[in-house]
């Protein structure tokens, strides 16, 4: 299956699997995905955060998701650009309602 074949939910999917090592809560939940591009044959792209600009963990997150991604039939490149615009903040979580966070 070349990776236009795939969905980003499939990736938001795999993407679940790999908790934050600090947090304990995985990528997705945490709102640290801000995009995700399938459109060119057999690349993944991802667009993500860290909730710090110099995590500890960022360079074990970025292995993880490479490898985590790269297991997807029909990806043949992973390409990650860790961006900090828009900041995370925690009421990017889908972790807290609104109220939990005011």
């Amino acid at each position: 299956m070349p990776a236009t074949d795939l969905t980003k939910e499939q990736v938001f999917a795999a993407l679940r699997e790999i908790e934050d090592p600090e947090v304990g809560t995985n990528l997705v939940d945490l709102g640290l995905i801000y995009e995700i591009d399938t459109t060119e044959v057999g690349v993944v792209k991802i667009e993500m955060s860290t909730t710090t600009r110099f995590c500890p963990a960022s360079a074990f997150i970025i292995e993880a998701v490479k490898t985590r991604v790269g297991t997807l039939a029909g990806v043949g490149e992973v390409v990650i650009d860790l961006v900090y615009e828009p900041p995370w903040s925690p009421k990017m979580t889908t972790l807290f309602s609104s109220e939990d966070l005011a």
